[in-house]
C-alpha cells in the first residue's frame, strides 16, 4: 500500500478545508470500500482526512415528516432505527439485505452511496479499466460481464453501481447535503449521479472536498405502500443481480402514485421513469404492470451473458407491484 498521510478534523468546516488543499485526499468514515480499494491499488491517496469521529451520525425526523440521515450513520442504526422502520420500511429492508452484519456496523450513509463498482476488472490494476484509467478501454464488454449493467451504458464502461440502500432512496426521492468550501448545498439523488457518457471516471456530481453531510428523505405520500426487494446469486451476503423499490398509493382501485428503482441494472440506481408514467391512473393488475415493465425494458442492450437480467427484472417488477397492490401475479 501506498504511504499516505493522516488527519483528524475537528469539524465539518477543517474537513472540508483540509481536503479541498490536496487534489489527491480522500475522506475516511468506515473504511469499508476506500480501504480496500487502496490495498488493491485502485485507490492511491496521499492523506485520509479521518470524518469518522465528526457529530455527523444522527437519524432524525423533520418538521414535515421526512426523514435526515447523518452522513455517518452506520447502515446497522438506519436499519434498526425506529422511525426508519415505521415510515421508510423500504430503507430498512434494503440495508439489511446489503452486507453481513459486520460490515453494516461499519459502513456509512455517506460512503454507501458513494460505494464504487465491484466490476473485477475495475479491482485488477493489471486489466484495462475506462472508469480507473481513462482511455485504457473496457475489458468486461468481451469478458466477464454476466452482473454488467443492461441499462444505461455506453461503449466506455458497463459497470453497475452496487448500493441497495441508493435504490431505495431513488424511489423516494431523496436529496443529499453536501458541504462544501462555498457552504451547504443539496442535490436531489436523481441529479447526484453522473451518467456514464465518456467520463465513467467521473461517477458523481460532487466537486472536490465536498463532503456529504447528510441525506434527506422527503415523507412518503399519504397511505403509500413501500417494498425493496433483490434478487442475489446465494443466500448470504451477496451484491444483488438485479432489485426493485417501488413506492404505490392505490385510491379506489386507481393507482395514484407509483415510483419505481432498479438496482444492479445501470450505473446508477435507475429510476423507471417509463414504468411509472404507463401506470398513472390506471387500475392495479399484473397485466398492467407486465406491460410497464416491458416498456422500461424495451430500451435494455443486454451484453453477451446478461441477457438473463431483462426477464429477472421484469418479473421483479410484477411481483413486487402485485404484492403491494394485493393483486394475484
Amino acid at each position: 500500500m501506498k504511504e499516505f498521510g493522516y488527519v483528524r478534523p475537528a469539524d465539518a468546516a477543517e474537513a472540508v478545508a483540509t481536503t479541498y488543499a490536496d487534489a489527491n485526499a480522500r475522506y475516511l468514515g468506515g473504511g469499508t470500500n476506500l480501504v480496500d480499494l487502496m490495498k488493491l491499488g485502485v485507490e492511491t491517496p496521499s492523506l485520509l482526512v479521518d470524518i469518522a469521529g465528526l457529530p455527523l451520525g444522527q437519524i432524525e425526523a423533520t418538521d414535515d415528516a421526512g426523514l435526515r440521515i447523518g452522513a455517518l450513520a452506520s447502515n446497522t442504526d438506519i436499519a434498526v432505527d425506529r422511525l426508519v422502520r415505521d415510515g421508510f420500511p423500504l430503507l430498512s429492508e434494503a440495508l439489511l439485505s446489503g452486507a453481513s452484519g459486520q460490515l453494516r456496523n461499519t459502513a456509512t450513509a455517506g460512503g454507501n452511496l458513494l460505494q464504487r463498482t465491484r466490476c473485477g476488472y475495475f479491482t485488477d490494476i493489471s486489466k484495462p479499466c475506462n472508469k480507473r484509467q481513462p482511455g485504457a478501454g473496457c475489458a468486461a464488454k468481451e469478458g466477464e460481464h454476466r452482473n454488467h449493467a443492461i441499462l444505461g451504458a455506453s461503449t466506455h464502461c458497463v459497470a453497475t453501481h452496487p448500493s441497495d440502500f441508493a435504490v431505495a432512496l431513488a424511489a423516494l426521492d431523496a436529496r443529499v447535503e453536501v458541504e462544501s468550501p462555498a457552504g451547504t448545498r443539496t442535490l436531489a439523488l436523481s441529479d447526484f449521479y453522473l451518467p456514464v457518457g465518456d467520463t465513467p471516471q467521473h461517477e458523481v456530481a460532487l466537486e472536490h472536498g465536498e463532503l456529504i453531510t447528510a441525506i434527506l428523505v422527503p415523507a412518503p405520500p399519504d397511505a403509500a405502500r413501500s417494498r425493496y426487494r433483490k434478487v442475489r446469486e446465494r443466500a448470504s451476503y451477496a451484491f444483488a443481480i438485479g432489485s426493485v423499490a417501488a413506492v404505490v398509493v392505490v385510491d379506489d382501485g386507481t393507482i395514484r402514485d407509483v415510483r419505481i428503482a432498479i438496482g444492479a441494472v445501470a450505473s446508477m440506481p435507475w429510476r423507471a421513469r417509463l414504468a411509472e408514467a404507463a401506470l398513472s391512473d390506471v387500475a392495479p393488475s399484473a397485466a398492467s404492470f407486465a406491460a410497464a415493465a416491458d416498456l422500461e425494458l424495451a430500451h435494455a442492450r443486454p451484453l453477451r451473458d446478461n441477457t438473463y437480467k431483462i426477464p429477472l427484472v421484469r418479473d421483479l417488477i410484477v411481483a413486487t407491484l402485485c404484492e403491494l397492490t394485493g393483486v394475484p401475479t
